[in-house]
């Protein structure tokens, strides 16, 4: 996969040389080409921008340098689409950059200033992609997000199975995760993952997963709902488990200071009665 960016400031660019989406262009999975947008500025000052019809503040940039940028960068390679990064489009999701990873070939503008001359986007431009509702100083950061989000999904690129468990794959947020020590400071690791019982393990996940989308993310929650319903969410655990308690957490980790640090406080004896419990009816389940 190729990705072009046309930006103002290309060195921003640099930590995509490192990490996993520098794996990805080390091993050949991917390509990432910058353009400096200067280069195609006009007068000696390679001018970019100028001041918006209509008046009002701040500069907008202007269309002879972004056509010919474009005419050029499209025109070096297989054509790709042309996406521009903007608080006005449409919300980015997992879905969609599962989707955009399938193209051979990405054109990504980035604008500065005040935004860019509507032109552009008219003639240019197939897809407008915001990554949140705030705003930032250019479409830099936003595109490095994208790229990131892209590359870390082409194969070869992370182990195997390694994205399906990341959150909004299935549709759900990322369950809670654990290494060694298995006690400290006496926080312990729920026994299930201790348990070396595969099954009953993928389905505390699986239940913990859901769990934390209904508290956190109501509004992904009733979505995924909707969607198994129909039976379209991305599912590799199997189909719906039985048992699970679909938005019940099935233990508090969380103590407050207070708690940890009074044995006697009625919220950590509360808690820990709770976790003896859910520990046994987990013992009973096969």
């Amino acid at each position: 996969m190729r990705i072009d960016v046309l930006t103002l400031f290309p060195e921003i660019f640099t930590p995509l040389h490192h990490s996993i989406p520098g794996r990805a262009q080390k091993f050949g999975a991917a390509k990432l080409v910058l353009h400096g947008l200067r280069q195609w500025g006009l007068g000696k000052h390679q001018q970019l921008d100028d001041t918006p019809y209509g008046g009002g503040p701040g500069m907008v940039m202007s269309c002879p340098p972004l056509f010919a940028a474009l005419r050029e960068v499209q025109s070096q390679a297989e054509p790709g689409r042309i996406i521009y990064l903007t608080p006005q489009g449409k919300p980015l999701t997992q879905e969609r950059v599962i989707e955009l990873a399938a193209y051979p070939r990405l054109l990504l503008l980035c604008g500065h200033y005040e935004g860019i001359d509507e032109r552009v986007i008219e003639h240019w431009v197939e897809e407008e992609i915001c990554i949140g509702d705030f705003v930032v100083s250019g479409g830099e950061l936003p595109a490095m997000m994208l790229i990131d989000a892209i590359f870390r999904l082409l194969p070869g690129v992370l182990s195997e199975g390694s994205a399906e468990q990341d959150s909004f794959y299935h549709g759900l947020l990322d369950h809670p995760h654990y290494t060694k020590p298995a006690n400290f400071e006496g926080r312990e690791v729920p026994p299930v993952l201790l348990s070396g019982h595969h099954a009953r393990v993928e389905q505390w996940r699986r239940e913990q997963s859901i769990a934390r989308t209904r508290t956190r993310r109501p509004d992904l929650f009733e979505r995924w709902k909707n969607e198994e319903a129909k039976g379209s969410v991305r599912n590799t655990a199997g189909d719906r488990l039985e048992g699970v308690s679909y938005g019940q957490e099935i233990s508090s980790r969380r103590r407050s200071r207070d708690q940890e640090e009074n044995p006697h406080h009625p919220g950590r004896q509360a808690g820990e009665e709770s976790h003896r419990q859910a520990r046994g009816q987990g013992d009973q389940t096969g």
